[in-house]
């Protein structure tokens, strides 16, 4: 708490400072110059006296330029016509309060008012210079109307950066909120193949160990440490996965290092569902591919063979990796029930799960009838040429 306060208070005397420079500059400029007249030529006449009030008034203005930009360079403007008319014949500084004022307008949004109020109060002392026979030069005049569009121009041109920059901010922060919204689509999608997949063996191995207590107790016995082994391992999987998300460098040093699934582990992901009583057969005909098409195969083949426990009443499932015709094959068979009649399962959210792995690498997903007397075939097909390490 106390760290924001203090960044709060950082931030705000800042800002402060940011104010006041240009009151300071303007008095600094134009406010010598005016007690100079009075001090020292003892010159106490009104025109002196008002020129004099006006280079403090109109510094003072710009206090409230951040909430008033238009008010204020409308003001401003007036003040910058009146001390013209009546400094006509003397030798000063310019008014520089009226660059600070129309450079906060244009940059604040009031810009209407900054063109409206300075084109109108400079016609308005020109017309008046000229009624009451002032000694208006040529030079002075266009010296006059560069200047107020050179601070115009200067006043436009940070305009148009700050937008700028303002537009690559908000496109920075839309791009890393979708890096984001893709990171936690991922992680959800992780956690839920972990979970799901060992839940899964969780409940049928308990089932079991609760079945053969009695009868088999060195069967149940095999269950529970079957049980432990696999809810180590999805532990450590879901802390791994969730340490991203606790991590502000991308890493929980306390969570636990487990190396992303590959091909390496397909064959413990068989075997511990041939212990739930599926027989698994694994054909892998690939020995080299992607990391990304690696881990894709890995959940695709976890989440199919749990949807097999879960929900195909099954004997027997295939696992077949192959690579044809320039993409990876992953083909998911089993004997159970199938498709149920008229029944679509596209649309469950494990095969959901499946689908969009695939179509993040390009690929493509399709389920049917399977090839084992029934039962359910899935099939993912990845392009080899779209994929990178």
């Amino acid at each position: 708490m106390r760290r924001y306060s203090e960044g709060r208070y950082a931030e705000g005397g800042g800002a402060r400072r940011r104010l006041l420079i240009p009151v300071v500059l303007s008095l600094l400029v134009q406010l010598p110059f005016a007690l100079y007249t009075v001090l020292h030529h003892r010159d106490v006449s009104p025109p002196t006296l008002i020129v004099l009030g006006l280079a403090i008034v109109g510094p003072v203005l710009l206090l409230a330029a951040r909430r008033f930009p238009g008010p204020v360079v409308a003001l401003i403007s007036a003040a910058a016509c009146i001390d013209l008319l009546l400094s006509v014949d003397r030798q000063g500084p310019p008014f520089i309060a009226l660059a600070f004022a129309i450079g906060s307008a244009v940059i604040r949004g009031a810009r209407v008012w900054a063109w409206v109020s300075v084109g109108a109060s400079w016609v308005i002392a020109l017309a008046i210079g000229f009624a009451m026979g002032l000694d208006w030069r040529p030079v002075q005049i266009a010296v006059t109307t560069l200047g107020i569009l050179i601070v115009f121009g200067l006043a436009e041109g940070i305009r148009t950066r700050i937008a700028s920059y303002e537009e690559y901010r908000r496109a920075y922060t839309q791009r890393r909120q979708s890096e984001v919204q893709a990171e936690r689509v991922r992680i959800a999608r992780e956690l839920h193949d972990v979970l799901a997949h060992s839940l899964s063996q969780i409940n049928v191995q308990a089932s079991v160990g609760l079945h053969l207590m009695d009868k088999q107790p060195e069967r149940a016995s095999e269950a529970l440490a079957s049980i432990k082994e696999t809810s180590k391992t999805a532990l450590d999987e879901v802390r791994s996965v969730l340490g991203v998300l606790r991590a502000e460098d991308g890493q929980d040093p306390t969570a636990p290092l487990v190396p992303e699934p590959d091909f390496s582990r397909l064959a413990g992901l068989a075997a511990s569902v041939t212990s739930q009583g599926v027989d698994v057969t694994l054909t892998n005909g690939v020995t080299d591919a992607p990391k990304a098409v690696q881990l894709a195969t890995y959940r695709i083949v976890q989440e199919a063979l749990t949807n097999v426990v879960r929900h195909a009443q099954a004997t027997q499932a295939t696992v077949d990796i192959s690579e044809a015709d320039g993409s990876y094959i992953i083909a998911i068979a089993d004997n159970g029930a199938g498709l149920p009649p008229g029944g679509d399962l596209t649309g469950g959210r494990g095969l959901l799960g499946i689908r969009e792995r695939a179509e993040l690498l390009g690929g493509a997903f399709e389920v049917g009838p399977g090839p084992l007397g029934g039962g359910l075939l899935v099939m993912v097909t990845i392009p080899v040429k779209e994929q990178v390490e």
